[in-house]
């Protein structure tokens, strides 16, 4: 999409791990990595592997 406010609009509202707008598959070591309910147990990586009780998510955009 070209409207990024309507696109992390979207991705706040939208229950997963991680989401990529405009991009796939990029990572980041520092950033967790995990899916929610039944998709994953818990989060790696980053500092909120240990911290099971949070609903964390990554959001990555290709702007420009």
């Amino acid at each position: 999409t070209k409207d990024i406010n309507r696109a992390l609009g979207i991705a706040r509202k939208l229950k997963a791990g991680t989401v990529w707008i405009n991009t796939y598959g990029m990572i980041d070591p520092m950033s967790p990595f995990g899916g929610y309910k039944q998709s994953g147990f818990g989060r790696e990586l980053g500092k909120y592997a240990i911290d099971l009780y949070t609903q964390i998510k990554s959001v990555y955009a290709k702007i420009g």
